[in-house]
């Protein structure tokens, strides 16, 4: 009986290390991707993103020429901010933004969302338009986690907190 006990209590000591872990390998992962994003220059973040699109919603050669001029100008404003971050952050140790100054980032950033959606709608035929937004919004809810316990639901299934009636 106290093999079993010291077995038990091996595994849930073995179990919560584990999971322990998986967020800070998850904060390795994200800091890699960002360094290698720093690395490469607008014009090849832009390339890459047009080819991508290209493949994706079967661009013609007029709407890859307008597309790459929309993400070279996304791209330079993207990485103007990350050195601005990177100099901001080096500069004050861990200074946290004041609420003013998220709300001012936020509605930019919102901003900047808004006028590249009107471009890409003028640039794209309607088939191209709803799949693309069908792309970006399925990449941005894509980042949010859920909660721990909850699960990511579908269509059809009861999310954890509804209860059968």
């Amino acid at each position: 009986m106290k093999k079993l006990a010291i077995l038990a209590l091996a595994l849930i000591t073995f179990q919560a290390n584990a999971q322990d872990n998986s967020s800070e390998k998850r904060q390795e992962n994200k800091k890699e991707r960002l360094e290698k994003r720093m690395k490469l220059e607008p014009k090849e973040m832009a390339e890459l993103k047009t080819k991508k699109m290209t493949l994706h919603l079967d661009l013609t050669e007029a709407q890859q020429t307008k597309v790459m001029a929309l993400n070279l100008e996304n791209a330079e404003q993207r990485k103007e901010h990350f050195k601005k971050h990177a100099d901001k952050k080096a500069d004050s140790e861990k200074a946290k933004p004041t609420k003013e100054e998220k709300l001012k980032r936020m509605n930019a950033k919102l901003d900047a969302q808004i006028a590249t959606k009107k471009q890409m709608k003028d640039i794209l035929n309607a088939d191209q338009y709803e799949k693309w937004e069908k792309s970006e919004m399925k990449r941005n809810h894509g980042r949010k986690h859920n909660k721990k316990g909850e699960r990511k639901h579908g269509k059809g299934e009861k999310n954890s907190t509804e209860t059968d009636e």
